[in-house]
């Protein structure tokens, strides 16, 4: 396995239209490939953002019939990388009449790799009034895994489970040494959370975290928050897209790992204990 790579956060202002979408973000892998990244990242909800339910389950296709899921597919062929499709919102197509929040892995050979769907929902009523109700629309999934690429063995989760450090423990003492964190951060928790979740789930598992985001003011009627994030396993923050479309990259050096789990052996002082009460 590979000591480095280079990972990319491509940060999109995703609208209505997943044509357009897809036409933004293909040229920003295209470039971030030719800067020398081999794993690639989009966020949450890639092929689409509308603000009502219904308009989301509407236009939501299967896994099938994704014209963004097949593009991407194709580019990750094409150009030879991994790209992990941050989430596409699709139909589930077991019956289900909610969506599934799915994220993908897509290897150089176009084939996928890994699924991810989405576990924890964001069921909440801000103070200005926006309130967002994910499981009304998004049916939660229940499994996460590690997979072994030739340079990192991965942890995905999506956005929302990044409150949840548990699940990130989890996965780094099932030997996740980067951990995949794509998002639709709303504006508002975005600046008072966003940076400090996402350092302390690095620094908690001594793992780099890839946080790719969407940003701006959507068609859809959403704001979101941007600043995709790339952060070694002491909290360093490598790269931060700001809040601009766009894409950034950094060198993922994997000997930090051993050296920050050195300095810092939670995983393994880690002891059972009982809550009494």
């Amino acid at each position: 396995m590979s000591e480095t790579f280079i990972a990319a956060c491509i940060q999109p202002n995703t609208g209505t239209d997943w044509a357009a979408n897809l036409e933004a973000n293909l040229p920003r892998i295209e470039a971030a490939a030719r800067d020398g990244a081999t794993y690639i990242q989009t966020p949450e909800v890639s092929n689409f953002i509308f603000r009502r339910r219904e308009d989301t389950m509407a236009n939501a296709r299967t896994e099938a019939e994704d014209p963004s899921l097949a593009a991407y597919r194709e580019l990750a062929a094409r150009l030879g990388v991994w790209i992990n499709i941050g989430s596409l919102a699709l139909q589930s197509g077991d019956g289900d009449d909610r969506l599934v929040n799915r994220s993908f892995l897509v290897g150089p050979d176009g084939a996928i790799a890994n699924r991810y769907d989405k576990i924890h929902m964001f069921d909440v009523e801000l103070p200005s009034g926006q309130k967002f109700i994910e499981s009304r629309a998004y049916r939660p999934g229940s499994a996460v895994n590690v997979i072994e690429l030739p340079f990192c063995h991965l942890g995905m989760t999506i956005c929302y489970d990044m409150r949840f450090p548990h699940l990130y423990r989890a996965l780094a003492k099932a030997g996740a040494n980067v951990l995949t964190m794509p998002s639709a951060f709303t504006a508002e928790t975005g600046k008072a959370h966003w940076h400090i979740l996402l350092r302390a789930r690095a620094i908690e598992t001594g793992c780099f975290v890839i946080a790719a985001a969407q940003t701006g003011a959507h068609d859809g009627g959403r704001f979101t928050y941007g600043h995709s994030l790339i952060v070694d396993p002491w909290g360093e923050v490598l790269a931060d897209a700001g809040e601009d479309p766009g894409y950034v990259t950094a060198e993922i050096d994997l000997a930090k790992v051993a050296k920050s789990r050195q300095s810092v052996p939670s995983l393994a002082n880690d002891r059972d204990w009982v809550l009494q009460g």
